[in-house]
């Protein structure tokens, strides 16, 4: 019951830990300063007004959404933006809009002024080219807190937050992924631990997914999906086991389109399920129905839920997965396949770590390449291991699809207009839970290094918000305190908030800590004793035996 109680205790601190730096993230970074966030924003405020959903490329800006990215200074450049542009006002250099000044969000201006048209590219939302689930549901929540009606910074940061409670539960899942996989085996704790704080040595996660993004939810579906496929490859072959992965399936296709890289996941799942070693065409013989079975639920489930939405577009609009938004661009020669190669090879990796901002904030290379060679030999790591080789390599299969689906799409417009598009990081953060199950399979911590592992966690996420900070805030020639001075005029919370913020992760990481060395110790002190009544009975034996000749 104590290791129980230890473990959960230090489960629920880890989790309450990678939140808690989310929420950092979510004040942190500047208004709209994240990938497509005022479109989202838009997007959001259309079905919470009831503006429907129009056809991809017919959806506008609303009146709103046309003032407060301009009073938010989205247009000027960060301090440490990678190419500072001369031409380009400074974030710096302004000063911020007064609370009383900015504008409020109503009925009156969260849509477009009836009969508008396309103006330029700049006033289409490209966001209904998406399912609308994310969007109907960050509707629901502004209603619900009162916050449809606010300035326009008190909105941002409330949707902000509603895609932090949507990121709560992936440690907990990654976490559950690995145990469950492991079993009763003495190394599932400590293991299943430091899965949950994996998503920390990923900082970009916390970013992009504290900001008002479909990713939030896309990823959340991602992670329940690896969670049950863990159980199938277990061999749970249970109908709530399948619906269940159908519901999540669903809800992910309803969401983005990168839900259905899930799919050879959850098949190859169906067709290995059952313990190591089986011999796996012998048994597919026997069972070979019962397991189609399940995966033809999944899939009725699956698009009774989401699926729809595609053949939908795919009848009406003549595209699986349609344009939001006209070419941008002008074609251009192509530079041929090593520029393609190295720029996507990079671009990608880059944005999955750290490219903070709307992709303006970059991390050094060495930080990025690191990050990616340890995640690698750590997933080869349970590949190699004869007792995860076949888990590991399921679960590899949906980021691997992601990154395939996704080279695929940017090198088809590239032999097309001769321009890399389309390449980030964030849209494998749909496999997130299965590479962070994955890594710690591969790595089998010993109990004692648990602590280490979540103060690694939350240095990594101090270290990238310090940065974060210093990128976003803090000009040449100037102090901390002016830095601070700027993101607090620039927040909706006061800076007597935001120290308390940050005070309350410090605490909050503080706790996660002690959580596993306390955990830790419960079981050394648990293994300990089975190994001591082993001995004293040995002991024993000996002295009967001795005593008896």
């Amino acid at each position: 019951m104590h290791e129980a109680t230890g473990y959960r205790a230090a489960l629920t601190a880890i989790t309450l830990l990678v939140v808690a730096v989310a929420g950092c993230w979510a004040v942190l970074t500047p208004a709209f300063r994240a990938p497509d966030e005022p479109q989202h924003v838009n997007s959001v405020l259309r079905l919470t007004y009831g503006g429907g959903w129009p056809a991809p490329g017919e959806a506008l800006m609303g009146r709103a959404m046309d003032v407060a990215p301009q009073q938010a200074a989205l247009e000027s450049d960060i301090p440490s933006r990678h190419l500072n542009r001369d031409d380009v006002v400074q974030y710096t250099d302004l000063d911020p809009v007064p609370d009383q000044q900015r504008l409020e969000v109503s009925a009156k201006n969260a849509l477009p002024e009836p009969g508008s048209i396309v103006r330029s590219l700049d006033t289409v939302d490209q966001m209904t080219q998406h399912p609308p689930l994310y969007y109907a549901a960050a509707a629901t929540w502004l209603r619900a807190t009162g916050t449809a009606e606010a300035r326009w910074d008190q909105l941002l940061l409330s949707l902000r937050l509603f895609d932090v409670a949507l990121l709560a539960p992936l440690p907990l899942l990654a976490a559950a992924a690995a145990r469950t996989l492991l079993g009763d085996r003495p190394e599932a704790r400590p293991t299943a631990l430091v899965a949950a704080v994996g998503v920390l040595f990923v900082p970009m996660s916390a970013h992009i997914l504290s900001a008002v993004t479909n990713d939030a939810l896309v990823t959340l579906s991602g992670a329940v999906i690896t969670w049950l496929v863990a159980r199938v490859l277990t061999g749970d072959l249970r109908w709530w086991t399948a619906t269940g992965l159908g519901l999540a399936l669903g809800i992910g296709l309803l969401t983005k389109v990168m839900a259905a890289f899930a799919v050879p996941m959850v098949i190859l799942a169906y067709l290995l399920a059952g313990p190591a070693g089986r011999r796996v065409l012998t048994d597919l013989r026997r069972t070979w129905w019962p397991r189609t079975a399940r995966v033809l639920v999944v899939g009725v489930v699956a698009f009774a839920v989401g699926g729809w939405w595609w053949l939908r577009n795919l009848l009406v609009l003549g595209a699986v997965q349609p344009v939001g938004i006209p070419e941008r661009w002008e074609p251009a020669p192509s530079a041929g396949l090593g520029y393609f190669v190295t720029t996507v090879l990079t671009a990608f990796t880059r944005s999955f770590f750290g490219d903070f901002g709307w992709l303006e904030l970059r991390v050094p290379p060495p930080v990025y390449w690191s990050g990616a060679t340890i995640v690698a030999a750590l997933c080869v790591a349970g590949l190699v291991r004869r007792d995860s080789r076949k888990d590991a390599a399921v679960l590899l299969l949906l980021p691997v699809a992601l990154w395939g689906g996704v080279v695929v799409n940017a090198w088809r417009h590239y032999v097309q207009t001769g321009w890399i598009t389309a390449i980030q990081g964030r849209y494998l953060f749909v496999g997130l839970a299965a590479l962070a199950a994955v890594a710690a399979l591969g790595l089998r911590p010993r109990t004692g290094a648990v602590p280490w592992f979540v103060a690694g966690g939350a240095l990594a996420a101090a270290v990238s918000l310090a940065f974060g900070f210093r990128g976003m805030y803090w000009g040449d020639r100037e102090s901390a305190s002016d830095a601070a001075a700027r993101l607090a005029g620039w927040s909706p919370l006061s800076p007597g908030q935001l120290v308390a913020v940050g005070a309350l992760t410090l605490v909050v990481a503080a706790v996660a800590v002690v959580a596993c060395v306390r955990f830790a110790v419960v079981e050394r002190t648990r293994r300990a004793v089975p190994t001591a009544a082993t001995a004293a009975s040995t002991a024993t034996a000996t002295d009967g035996a001795s005593g008896s000749v």
